[in-house]
């Protein structure tokens, strides 16, 4: 069986892992942690970068900075996956769901300001596959109507939009590091702050509402309990293994998009039979993080999914709308998101990873375009 995801492992994973033992510092912000933390703050300018133990946690961090009350609205997609809502629904707030692009499983940018409320306080895009959002009429809402934009960029990195990194556009942004990711720790997250004025409440909320950071810094002569909170470090032991990842990364990205481009050139010809293939906007980069065909109807991607399992291919699908979803759907304004639904219905992701080989890649090329002749 071909799977559809396998995790890349760099080589260097378990030495790191080993030489963090040995130093002795196994819980967080230890020496990888702060290797880590550069990286980010000097490759995407970001002002402060604080790992975490998930995506989740960062999600839920960007929620707590923005001191969500009950009632007040938060605007996202309703196709992405749950942790994007739930982070805001811990506190108290009320999801108000977009539908998606026409043209890609995004958020359609357009359809969001008629949404916007007196107790509308942020705007939650997902840069689906990696591929930017429309930001720009975003951020010119926020402006407009003094929101936070937090971007969920979760599977972005080294995705761009309009030459800058996805992870910079927001006032905060949250990273995964899940092993399904293209740079991996098996679990782990990151919080990126780009608003300066952030900074310092989100180390506190971090260090489970204490100051301990700035107490180790020398700034405070003891650490106390000073603001909510919760443990939000990833262990050195993730930061290890993640830095190793990153030492790699311009290597793992190459080959991913060498990989999601031969994808491309191959299956171009269902385009002309109603399949869809990825759509790029010419704002938008490709950072290879998954591969997929939207089928023409469910049927048909029941049909396609059957068939390559029994060709020993493992391709997926993924996110039922979480406006229809049992637990929101109660809470939902009832309008309908034709293409959200759509996408959940037919949309097929094919295996994509470091270790794929092109023999393995001309299989599963050679299965699809079987399937539709």
């Amino acid at each position: 069986m071909i799977p559809y995801n396998k995790p890349y492992l760099s080589g260097s994973e378990t030495a790191y892992i080993e030489q963090a033992v040995r130093a002795g510092h196994l819980s967080g912000d230890g020496e990888f942690s702060r290797r880590c933390h550069r990286y980010f703050e000097q490759h995407y300018g970001l002002h402060r970068a604080l790992l975490t133990h998930s995506g989740t946690a960062a999600l839920e961090m960007a929620a707590l900075l923005l001191e969500l009350q009950p009632g007040d609205e938060v605007i996202m997609p309703s196709f992405t996956f749950v942790t994007t809502a739930t982070a805001f629904v811990l506190r108290g707030a009320r999801v108000v769901f977009v539908d998606s692009s026409p043209l890609n499983p995004n958020l359609d940018a357009a359809a969001v300001e008629g949404l916007i409320t007196p107790r509308t306080r942020a705007i939650v895009p997902i840069h689906y596959g990696g591929v930017a959002c429309d930001m720009d009429p975003l951020l010119a809402l926020a402006r407009q109507h003094q929101l936070a934009v937090v971007e969920d960029a979760a599977p972005a990195f080294d995705g761009y939009y309009r030459g800058r990194r996805l992870g910079t556009l927001g006032a905060l942004a949250a990273f995964s590091f899940h092993e399904t990711k293209n740079i991996q720790a098996g679990e782990g997250g990151l919080l990126a702050i780009n608003d300066p004025g952030y900074v310092r409440r989100a180390e506190i909320i971090r260090e489970k509402g204490t100051d301990r950071s700035a107490f180790f810094r020398g700034e405070v002569a003891r650490y106390q309990w000073v603001d909510v909170g919760s443990s939000y470090l990833p262990s050195e032991l993730t930061a290890a293994f993640l830095w190793a990842q990153l030492e790699n990364a311009e290597a793992i990205q190459a080959r991913r998009c060498a990989l999601w481009r031969r994808y491309t050139e191959a299956l171009q010809p269902l385009a002309a039979l109603g399949v869809g293939l990825p759509f790029i906007p010419d704002y938008a980069t490709v950072n290879g993080h998954l591969f997929y065909l939207v089928c023409r109807s469910a049927q048909e991607r029941t049909a396609l999914l059957a068939r390559l399992r029994e060709r020993g291919i493992l391709a997926v699908f993924h996110y039922q709308p979480l406006h229809s979803s049992p637990f929101y759907a109660p809470h939902h304004d009832g309008r309908a998101l034709p293409w959200a639904a759509h996408y959940a219905d037919c949309l097929l992701r094919l295996p994509l990873f470091v270790e794929l080989s092109e023999e393995q890649q001309q299989y599963i090329i050679d299965a699809v375009l079987a399937f539709y002749r």
